[in-house]
């Protein structure tokens, strides 16, 4: 069992899930040793905060280890990832990977003997989508019926949370100017349509009338943000898709009880305002906490009981 894309689960498996996590939440002591012996290799060929930290926490708390491996100073390369990957799954329980392309966790997984887990790629990022919905769940308290409004660019992101919410009950709309080139996945886009529950709408006023929540994230992958050769790029986005900002406006016009989600790490005054990040309507923190449930609850059924 590996988790490439949240496009391998259905809805009741997210859910199921998401359960777990709140399961875990409410009674952690209950589940501090279900991984007693068990061992997470985490390789990283992109720096992280959340992520490593998430994961590392959560194996702690299940009893269990948590090796982090810079893939700069390891062997792991696209030409020798079948004997490496192949060696590294003979050590351990479970592999996270954040790679650069996802066609890299792709070929890991293919090597592996144990699961492994893709903690963001440049198409799909299931782990924070995972938390998302139990984030969810847990502030407005329930998935079925709930509006979730996207502002601002298609990526790895709005994908995965996309389906999350969709294939949980909750209504996806996405609200920007245009689609990340990374993100066109006419595979995704089909499966979105058949669940009735994805729509597209521009008009950001129109978008977000009466959203439980509105969501935003980076405008610049966070590897090209300082990267002088993207600089023009990164130049035109903030200029095209500042109209699509995650801010007060956009809150009072969903209305009052609309909450404000952000995966972090957050630009401020680009895609969020300081109200919409740190104001009352700012549910991001425990969405940051959430990373570490839900991948615990990802843990114990993937690895729990082998």
């Amino acid at each position: 069992m590996h988790l490439l894309t949240l496009k391998d689960y259905d809805g009741k498996w997210m859910k199921g899930i998401v359960d777990k996590a709140i399961e875990i939440k409410r009674n952690p002591r209950d589940f501090s040793k279900i991984l007693e012996g068990k061992t997470l290799a985490m390789v990283f060929e992109k720096k992280s905060t959340r992520t490593r930290s998430s994961f590392e926490a959560g194996m702690t708390r299940l009893g269990g280890h948590a090796m982090f491996l810079d893939a700069a100073t390891t062997h792991i390369d696209m030409d020798t990832i079948p004997e490496e990957v192949g060696c590294l799954s003979r050590y351990v329980d479970a592999i996270m990977v954040r790679p650069l392309k996802h066609a890299t966790v792709a070929a890991m997984a293919k090597a592996s003997k144990v699961p492994v887990i893709n903690g963001l790629s440049e198409t799909d990022h299931p782990c924070q989508a995972l938390a998302d919905i139990l984030t969810i769940r847990e502030k407005v308290g329930k998935l079925e019926g709930v509006k979730v409004v996207y502002l601002g660019i298609a990526n790895n992101v709005s994908n995965s949370l996309s389906l999350a919410c969709t294939e949980t009950g909750a209504e996806f709309v996405f609200c920007g100017p245009e689609k990340d080139p990374d993100a066109k996945d006419p595979g995704l886009m089909k499966r979105l349509a058949a669940t009735g529950r994805y729509s597209e709408e521009p008009d950001v006023a129109k978008a977000v009338k009466g959203a439980h929540i509105l969501y935003t994230d980076t405008w610049t992958n966070m590897e090209f943000y300082k990267d002088a050769k993207f600089a023009a790029e990164k130049a035109r986005r903030e200029k095209v898709f500042m109209p699509y900002q995650l801010n007060r406006k956009a809150l009072e016009l969903a209305g009052k009880k609309a909450l404000a989600m952000h995966d972090l790490p957050a630009h401020l005054g680009l895609e969020i305002d300081e109200y919409a990040l740190r104001g009352p309507n700012s549910i991001v923190l425990a969405q940051g906490e959430n990373r570490m449930w839900a991948q615990m609850a990802l843990l114990v059924s993937m690895i729990g009981e082998l």
